[in-house]
């Protein structure tokens, strides 16, 4: 099945929210040169994602098979359990604004360029969802993402990309050799159904974390994805 590619994604920087995020004081000496970037951002900014819905042909212990490709994750296997269709997607703050953020030369309005991707990344991923949700009705989802996990290295990210196509040609989206995206705020991974909420960050130990979505279980591993797990029911 050929992926489906969203290109335009209402997107709207809030300078309101964005001045309480960043402590901007208004008035202040730096503000109208904020209120001047939000102006450009806002006329270039492009948010964009893809993703392609696909099927599991067959799965161990440890790995999962899609298209004649493994997918080498235990912590994934068991999240796939019960599941026969997932989604891989690759999401992007778009290379607009990508050139614009690399394009500032002081440090200051280039913190505020990197804190635009991020919200606008973000908004791609939440209308990626909106849409597999509104179009598959596949119930509660989570999504687990290359290089979030241990168990799920950064080296999986090959297998994503070559089930993708041409993530290029269709959204601007490059893999480097180092296995990263450019642009830099892009996020890739595999959506999938699931029974209870699952979040990387529950797996993850590392404290004051600013991407985290959920708090640490440190009993989740043992109790869920250990060889000595019992199987999780239907």
């Amino acid at each position: 099945m050929t992926a489906t590619i969203l290109k335009d994604i209402p997107f709207v920087l809030n300078a309101e929210s964005l001045k309480r995020r960043l402590r901007i004081r208004e008035g202040g000496a730096s503000y109208s040169r904020f209120l001047s970037l939000i102006g450009q951002a806002q006329s270039v900014v492009r948010p964009k994602a893809m993703y392609r819905p696909v099927y599991i042909e067959d799965r161990t212990e440890d790995a999962v098979k899609v298209e004649g490709m493994w997918f080498r994750s235990r912590v994934l296997s068991v999240n796939l359990t019960h599941a026969y269709r997932i989604f891989i997607f690759v999401a992007t703050c778009g290379v607009e604004l990508d050139e614009l953020a690399r394009g500032q030369k002081e440090v200051l309005e280039a913190f505020w360029a990197e804190a635009f991707k991020e919200i606008a990344v973000r908004t791609a991923v939440k209308e990626l969802e909106d849409e597999i949700e509104a179009r598959y009705n596949p119930g509660q989802i989570s999504r687990q993402t290359p290089g979030s996990l241990e168990d799920f290295p950064l080296t999986e990210q090959k297998v994503l990309f070559a089930l993708m196509g041409d993530t290029r040609a269709a959204i601007g989206v490059t893999m480097l050799p180092s296995l990263m995206m450019s642009p830099s705020h892009s996020v890739s991974g595999i959506i999938f159904p699931t029974a209870e909420n699952f979040e990387s960050c529950m797996l993850c130990p590392r404290q004051n974390c600013p991407g985290r979505r959920a708090p640490y279980d440190p009993f989740l591993h043992e109790r869920k994805y250990s060889k000595s797990a019992k199987a999780v029911e239907p």
